[in-house]
């Protein structure tokens, strides 16, 4: 006769088999062939992509995202060609005030590190440009020719460095936002005093003598960019129109002429205008975040002169902000553009700027935005520059901050 406590045993043991037999059926009819199938392969896709422009007249806002493709998975190019691409680190540190010297070949910079500026050369030589050093420079700005650059200190100090004849000047400490002037060795900077009142813009030559005042700026000294036109008809941009166009995203941004002038103001489609001048001076390339780009920053670009100021403004289809580009020449540009950037990343940039960079160029004739290289260690760029002769592309890497560099032929 079977006892209460062998019917018990039995039944425990018939519901564990119930279970594995469950867990087995359920292997076999959902699992396996995700264990056992291989994977696709991946596919590759053509590496150019267009952007058309539209027609002269008055842009309307663009939703085009920034050209995507899938580069084929091959050891990278030693020049660039389109796919994967070998960055090559010139530094082992980071630096600061990457520019390009008179030659058009050498690149100088600071480094932090030692408070010193080095170029290095065509042959890849680094070479101190003074034994003079510069601890802790927090901002530095160069003139045209890259022999002379202003330097800002976290503690408001600020000098003037002549590194061909090894002169030093000292500039008022209430003067800040520093730029040159294309054409000469005239600096511009914003002089502000405690009194709202006594607030500026001024020019001056760049050992500090002759100083004017411009403009005055009063309270609205933050809503004043400093950017110098190469042709000098234009030295800053003020957001400080009233919002008069009857949209959130659409502003008018006030251009500031050295002599006072009344330009016509840059109708803008979105939040956050950064801009960037052709060499020429003629077209301003700028980058705005709108509803319609779905708050991604989006770059357009528009004649700027003062009798064509505003005129032609259109759109570029691409996603990325103007300060990852460079113009090569008047008609042509690069570009960093991040791999994915996901809606309100223009309002919120520090959250994104880790995302991967690709190299892409734009050709203002004919429109065609065409991917040029993804760096090989998958890395965000900065402050790009571009040699005189369109061989080599610098740039800093946004995680350490180190110099590198890209072969373009």
């Amino acid at each position: 006769m079977i006892t209460l406590r062998q019917r018990q045993l039995m039944l425990i043991g018939l519901f564990a088999l119930s279970v594995v037999g469950i867990a087995a059926a359920l292997y076999f009819v959902f699992f396996r062939g995700f264990f056992t199938e291989k994977a696709p392969e991946l596919t590759t896709e053509q590496t150019d992509s267009y952007a058309a422009l539209p027609g002269s007249q008055e842009g309307a806002p663009s939703t085009t995202t920034s050209p995507t493709t899938t580069p084929e998975l091959t050891e990278a190019d030693e020049i660039a060609n389109g796919s994967i691409t070998k960055t090559t680190e010139l530094t082992s540190s980071d630096v600061e005030g990457v520019t390009i010297s008179a030659s058009g070949s050498d690149i100088s910079f600071y480094n932090p590190s030692d408070g010193r500026f080095y170029t290095i050369n065509e042959d890849g030589e680094m070479v101190m440009l003074s034994d003079q050093q510069f601890p802790q420079a927090e901002s530095i700005e160069w003139n045209n020719d890259s022999d002379k650059a202003v330097i800002e200190f976290p503690d408001g100090s600020n000098v003037v460095y002549d590194f061909q004849t090894e002169k030093q000047v000292t500039l008022p400490s209430h003067w800040e936002d520093f730029d040159f002037s294309e054409t000469s060795d005239e600096i511009i900077a914003k002089s502000i005093g405690v009194d709202p009142n006594n607030r500026w813009l001024v020019v001056s030559n760049a050992n500090g003598t002759n100083i004017q005042t411009l403009h005055e700026l009063g309270e609205n000294a933050d809503k004043v960019d400093i950017n110098w036109s190469p042709n000098d008809q234009v030295i800053a941009f003020a957001d400080t129109a009233s919002n008069s166009t009857g949209s959130f995203d659409r502003k008018v941004i006030l251009p500031v002429g050295m002599n006072d002038e009344n330009l016509p103001g840059l109708t803008v489609e979105g939040m956050g205008f950064d801009s960037l001048w052709s060499p020429s001076g003629k077209q301003l390339l700028y980058s705005v975040s709108g509803d319609y780009s779905d708050y991604k920053p989006l770059l357009w670009i528009v004649d700027a002169t003062a009798t064509t100021m505003g005129e032609n403004r259109r759109s570029l289809g691409v996603n990325t902000w103007v300060d990852k580009c460079t113009f090569s020449s008047t008609t042509t540009i690069y570009c960093a553009v991040p791999a994915a950037l996901p809606p309100n990343a223009g309002i919120q940039r520090s959250a994104y700027d880790s995302i991967p960079d690709s190299l892409y160029k734009i050709d203002l004739n004919s429109g065609r935005t065409s991917l040029v290289a993804v760096p090989d260690s998958s890395i965000p760029m900065q402050n790009l520059t571009i040699s005189s002769d369109e061989s080599v592309l610098y740039f800093t890497n946004g995680t350490t901050g180190n110099l590198e560099m890209i072969r373009l032929k």
